[in-house]
Order: C-alpha cells, then structure tokens, then sequence
C-alpha cells in the first residue's frame, strides 16, 4: 500500500512538472511593454550562427525589442512589463534562427 501511494505521488509530480513546462513563455502579450535579446557581440554567438544572425538581420525588424550587448553573456530574451521589471528570461542558446523569430513575434510585430 505505502508503495503504491508513493508512486502516485511521483506520478502527480511528474505530471505537474509538464504541466508547468506547457505553461512557460505563455506571458500574455498585454503584459509585455518591450524586450531586450542580451548577449556578448561574438564570443557565445560564434558558436551559435543561428542566433548569431536572428540578433544581426532579424531583430532590427521587430518593434518593441532590441539587442543590448552584454560581454560575456550568452543570448536571452529579456521581457519588461511597463513599470521596466523583468517578467522573463529565455534561454535562446538551443533554438534554430526560425524558433527564435517564431518566439519574438509571440509579443512583438514586424515594423512596416
């Protein structure tokens, strides 16, 4: 009995875990005044051509958000409400250069 109790309870945890891994950048749009991709200008993002070339060609073409380089950083996007407090961090490092243009435009319009 005590074993079977402690599987749900791992079962109930797991499926908490995924529910919140379902929830994460799910920021509602209205909540996001600007953004920020911080990221060092070559070291990280050599590694990274993907990323390396949404921050250089793709990110100017987006309202709302800009690059702001950081020496030694690796790349994020950086999420401020209106009173300018941080409401998420993204990790971009593992997204491809269509993920991260993907992910930007869940808050942010291309400029005309």
């Amino acid at each position: 009995m005590a074993r079977y109790a402690h599987i749900c309870i791992v079962v109930a945890l797991l499926n908490l875990s995924l529910y919140s891994l379902a929830q994460e950048n799910d920021i509602p749009s209205d909540v996001v005044a600007r953004g920020e991709v911080q990221s060092c200008r070559g070291c990280s993002l050599n590694r990274l051509p993907d990323v390396k070339s949404f921050i250089y060609s793709d990110l100017p073409k987006y309202n709302g958000v800009e690059f702001h380089p950081i020496h030694g950083a690796v790349p994020h996007l950086v999420l401020f409400d209106l009173s300018d407090k941080e409401v998420e961090r993204i990790d971009l490092t593992s997204l491809s250069r269509k993920e991260c243009n993907e992910l930007v435009r869940k808050w942010f319009t291309l400029k005309e």
